[in-house]
């Protein structure tokens, strides 16, 4: 049964032209057993014929038809061919026009499907009828026009709601892919500059390490052992942070462990200023405030610009330098200033990222400060030496 249905959906000419002759069997009948005189009846003819192919042919050109029909209308009152089977056609064309012609030609067959059966009342009254039953007749016949178009308007509508919520899931569908990729670009972002911060922080101090080692192994094999401690502790922390990124990127799995490891916050810049102190940057380390617990955002963002600038300390400051770290807390917001006294970076690398790819670390810290809506300000100090201030709005 749904084979037959799709089949006659496939081929809608076809079912009309099935209809077409029905309804030109009916108009046959008609044409035999009518009481009319000779010219009428031949006149008849090619009428009955045209309306029968306007039926078979309406979902192919409705407009068209509706204009084929109209003229076999004239015709038939021109000609004093009365009202017969054939003009069943009318009102299918009608309803066609409304349901999927063009938006004159719905308008049109309304109103030349209400003006008919008046003219068709005034061109052949009978006198057997008084004025009042020709009047409730043409009423009566006049509504199943009005009923052909209401169908085939409504089936107009009803089509356009159905494309509409269509076009609107596929929008949404669209968008739905849209902020899927927005969403994982953000997050590939976020990884790497996570894995910027670990890679670049943990490396140098190893680098540094290794040189010192390197420069006091036959002098003094003591601190070189230690240097070299020094240089496996931060290998190991890099390699947990970095395995803690990688978890990110699974799903539906667990990081090694069974959980992920805490993500880093303002309680451990303690740690991390040790850790830069054994690594040969005298660090000088204040809080100014009430600590407080704050968005795990805000803590993840302080932690990495401390971390980022201190390296960058260590990379462009040069030899004897130092740096200072202040961190106040306020009502509304968390102040970071990180200050060294070396010779800093050239301004085109805290500017623009540097012509040789240096420099990449400035602009992640504004693009980590910006995601948490606060403010940055980098650049050389007066006197010598690098200065980084951020402001860091927080929740009450």
């Amino acid at each position: 049964m749904q084979r037959l249905y799709d089949f006659l959906r496939r081929h809608p000419t076809g079912v009309d032209s099935f209809w077409a002759v029905m309804l030109a069997g009916f108009a046959l009948v008609w044409f035999v057993e009518a009481d009319m005189g000779r010219e009428p009846r031949i006149a008849a003819v090619p009428i009955c014929v045209t309306l029968c192919l306007a039926s078979a042919l309406r979902r192919r050109a409705p407009e068209h038809m509706l204009l084929v029909v109209a003229g076999c209308g004239l015709v038939q009152l021109a000609t004093n061919v009365e009202i017969n089977p054939a003009d069943f056609a009318m009102l299918v064309v009608i309803y066609t026009c409304a349901a999927n012609g063009a938006r004159w030609s719905s308008w049109f067959g309304l109103i030349g499907g209400l003006l008919a059966p008046t003219i068709a009342g005034v061109r052949w009254h009978p006198q057997e009828q008084t004025e009042w039953q020709a009047i409730v007749g043409i009423f009566f016949a006049t509504i199943p026009f009005a009923l052909a178009w209401v169908l085939g308007d409504s089936l107009r509508t009803r089509r356009a709601y159905y494309a509409q919520l269509e076009e609107r899931a596929a929008r949404l569908e669209r968008e739905r892919e849209a902020q899927a990729k927005v969403a994982v670009a953000g997050e590939r972002a976020r990884i790497a500059r996570e894995l910027h911060d670990v890679v670049a922080h943990n490396v140098s101090v190893m680098v540094v390490q290794a040189d010192g080692a390197a420069y006091v192994l036959d002098a003094a094999p003591e601190q070189a052992k230690q240097a070299l401690e020094t240089i496996s502790g931060t290998g190991r922390q890099a390699l947990a942070e970095m395995r803690r990124l990688l978890g990110v990127l699974r799903t539906g799995e667990q990081a090694e462990g069974g959980e992920y490891v805490p993500q880093p916050g303002v309680e451990q810049l303690s740690e991390l200023i040790e850790q830069v102190r054994g690594a040969g940057l005298p660090v000088d380390f204040k809080v100014q405030g009430s600590p407080r617990p704050l968005d795990s955002g805000v803590e993840l963002t302080a932690y990495r610009i401390v971390q980022e600038a201190l390296t960058n300390t260590r990379k462009h400051g040069g030899e004897h330098v130092g740096a200072t770290v202040w961190i106040t807390y306020d009502e509304a917001a968390l102040a970071l200033l990180i200050e060294d006294d070396g010779r800093g970076a050239g301004r085109e690398l805290y500017e623009t990222g540097g012509a040789d790819g240096l420099g990449h670390g400035l602009i992640g810290m504004r693009e980590r400060v910006g995601m948490v809506g606060g403010s940055l300000e980098a650049g050389p100090r007066r006197g010598g030496g690098f200065r980084v201030s951020v402001v860091l709005p927080v929740k009450r």
